[in-house]
């Protein structure tokens, strides 16, 4: 696996807890350690916010912006295999505040999808405990993200499909509109429906046989599955047989969508399963502990999977990852991340909980709005 991608400068101005702060990572691991509330999160957060999408937390515009502001602004310079990069994102200046724009080397970006062919970032946080216990809307999000940083048309692709449906709801719930309209929208449902679970199907499918050969190191092997009526036809059949099926399936379903005020089939129905591949143990009938140690498996394996088809590997932000794991997998992790050629930021309350990691990783302690290195942890080279 090669690195080939690194944040070099990470620059905040009016966003969350920080009013300025400019920190430059040093080596390849970084700790950011600190009480609750003292920023560490806000930091990775920041970061994810540098590629497409609503960043770790999925947060509102509005809530990114310091107590008492009027804006926020990240940016982040990135040394990438095609050369230094840099990224910016944040409400413009003299700009509505629900408004996000991007700069790319100072300027718009044609696409979104031009940053995440040039930058991927994968996180893992706290919530993701929960992933198992509520609805699947959550694991389709985690799944999306994996398949973004493989595929950055995947999200044109959801948000296509989104948008004509929320089209055909609106006009199915003011009475049904023109005929010819709700077949135009549904064409276009059907379209993009397909090439998301498509697209899904093959990330499935390459990172499973990534985790069967082992790239997840001591965790164990996690066995992905799709839950999708749609993926199902796929697998039978060609993609246009599955399109007209979609289609004719919507047409005849409008009076019962209209009731319900959703579309029962689509892109948006799609579920994501995790397993142990060795026991068969279903990820929701599993302790908190091992469904972690699970989701570790599945980030690490995917940054190797995402290293191997792009040619660099992913940053990884890790949040909170030890509370959960046992000592052994703790050892375990800390391990993997020294393996691993990608940047890694992490986070915890207690600094001694990442001491295995002295000589690899700078420590940080967040507090004061404002970073303070820890003399714990001697400088380190990259």
């Amino acid at each position: 696996m090669r690195a080939g991608l690194r944040l070099g400068r990470l620059a905040l101005t009016g966003f969350r807890n920080y009013a300025a702060l400019t920190w430059r990572p040093e080596g390849r691991v970084s700790v950011f350690f600190g009480a609750n509330g003292s920023g560490k999160t806000n930091l990775l957060e920041a970061i994810s916010l540098l590629v497409p999408g609503r960043g770790l937390r999925g947060a509102r515009l509005a809530d990114l912006t310091r107590w008492g502001g009027s804006g926020w602004a990240v940016a982040g310079r990135f040394s990438t295999v095609q050369g230094g990069l840099d990224i910016g994102t944040g409400t413009a200046p003299e700009g509505p505040a629900d408004r996000r724009v991007f700069r790319l080397d100072g300027a718009a970006p044609r696409s979104q999808a031009e940053i995440a062919a040039r930058v991927s970032v994968v996180w893992l946080t706290p919530q993701m405990d929960r992933l198992f216990q509520e609805g699947a809307s959550g694991r389709r999000r985690f799944l999306d993200r994996l398949v973004y940083a493989l595929e950055p048309g995947h999200a044109r692709e959801v948000a296509a499909h989104d948008t004509a449906m929320a089209q055909r709801n609106r006009l199915l719930a003011e009475g049904g509109g023109e005929v010819a309209w709700l077949t135009g929208l549904e064409e276009v449902m059907a379209r993009h429906a397909v090439a998301a679970a498509a697209a899904r199907m093959a990330l499935v499918e390459r990172l499973n046989a990534a985790l069967r050969a082992g790239v997840a190191g001591a965790f164990p092997t996690a066995l992905l599955s799709l839950s999708c009526p749609i993926a199902e036809r796929l697998a039978g059949g060609p993609a246009l047989a599955a399109e007209d099926w979609l289609r004719a399936a919507l047409a005849e379903r409008r009076a019962a969508d209209g009731r319900a005020g959703s579309a029962a089939l689509g892109a948006h129905r799609a579920d994501m399963g995790l397993a142990d591949a060795a026991s068969g143990l279903p990820a929701e009938a599993a302790s908190t502990g091992q469904q972690k140690a699970l989701l570790i498996g599945v980030v690490l394996g995917h940054a190797a999977l995402l290293a191997e088809a792009r040619g660099f590997a992913p940053l990884l932000l890790l949040d909170e990852p030890a509370v959960h794991l046992d000592p052994a997998r703790r050892v375990a992790l800390f391990d993997a991340l020294r393996a691993l050629p990608a940047q890694v930021l992490l986070t915890g309350t207690d600094r001694d909980t990442f001491l295995p990691l002295r000589g690899i990783a700078e420590a940080l302690r967040t507090g004061d709005d404002a970073l303070f290195r820890d003399p714990v942890f001697p400088p380190v080279a990259d």
